[in-house]
This record gives structure tokens, sequence and C-alpha cells, in this order.
């Protein structure tokens, strides 16, 4: 897997933040309601929403960056280079476990922006989230 260039500085990421923000309208979050969403752009800058599907069984329940993803791989698209997730809680949330082994295997160390309603964010590579990650180099 071809990983993301390794730039000490943060692109920008206003537009997928923006993206972001508008595919948590569309979360089914009857349960918690805890609305997230997601876009998550390629290198040649097609970006990909999602945002999270929950059931009530929760284990069933898909994250806002794996249903990007998942979109994106099944259209066909690969080679990705950010992601931007944004939800309404004073804290960031950061993406799950299962959400950083599937951006890692398929996204690689792209950048990972984490933004509130607020406007507060921050930025980091998927390395820096997922540190000695597990991937097919493993295998």
């Amino acid at each position: 897997m071809k990983r993301a260039r390794r730039g000490r500085r943060a692109p920008a990421l206003g537009e997928i933040v923006r993206l972001a923000r508008v595919a948590r309208e569309s979360a089914h979050a009857p349960f918690s309601g805890y609305k997230v969403g997601a876009a998550l752009r390629a290198r040649d800058g097609e970006v990909v929403t999602g945002c999270n599907v929950e059931n009530a069984t929760y284990g069933l329940t898909l994250c806002a960056e794996r249903v990007a993803v998942f979109k994106a791989v099944s259209e066909g698209m690969r080679g990705f280079d950010a992601i931007a997730v944004v939800v309404d809680s004073p804290k960031l949330a950061a993406p799950c476990g299962p959400c950083r082994q599937i951006l890692w295997e398929f996204c690689g160390d792209i950048w990972v922006r984490m933004e509130n309603l607020r406007g507060r964010g921050v930025t980091r590579r998927m390395s820096e989230l997922l540190p000695m990650a597990f991937d097919q180099g493993n295998l």
C-alpha cells in the first residue's frame, strides 16, 4: 500500500471539514444522539462523505469514518490523503479503534482532522493515532 507523503505541515482541510459537517446532519443516531460526520479526500481531490448509522444492537453500528472509506472503496477509489471527522461535543472525537485500523489499511498515513461544531480542532497523522499499526506487512 502506498502511504501518504510525510509532510510536516497539515494541508488546508477547511473544505472537507465543511463537508463532514454537512454529512453529520444525515447521521442516524436515535439511540445515542451522538451524530458524527466524516469526509474522506482522495489525492485527486474527490471527496466521499459518511455519517454514523446506529443499530439497536450497537455492535452493528457503523461509524462515519468507516462508512466514508467503504463508500469510496466500493466506488473504486484508492489513494487518499486526508479525512475530517466532525462531532457536536466539547471534547474532540478521534476515530475509534476499528476505524483507525480501517483507515490505516485503506488510506495509510493520512492526515486526520478532528473538529467540533464550535470550530475547535486538531490535525494529526494516522501514524500518531495508530502507532505500531498491524497491516499486510505483518502477514
